[in-house]
């Protein structure tokens, strides 16, 4: 009996915190990200006007 209550007990607060969670109207709000000065990562490697092969 007490197992049972626990289980629907836990349970019930956690439906309860979902709900919640999902009815706020500020989850789905997000600054825009700024954009870069120098642009870095793979896409934006500078091309080197050399050959290097890879042997």
């Amino acid at each position: 009996m007490i197992d049972n209550f626990s289980i629907a007990l836990t349970h019930g607060l956690l439906l309860i915190a979902a709900w919640r969670l999902i009815h706020r109207d500020d989850l789905d709000l997000e600054d825009p990200p700024e954009q870069d000065k120098e642009p870095s990562g793979f896409l934006n490697r500078p091309s080197n006007s050399g050959s290097q092969h890879d042997a």
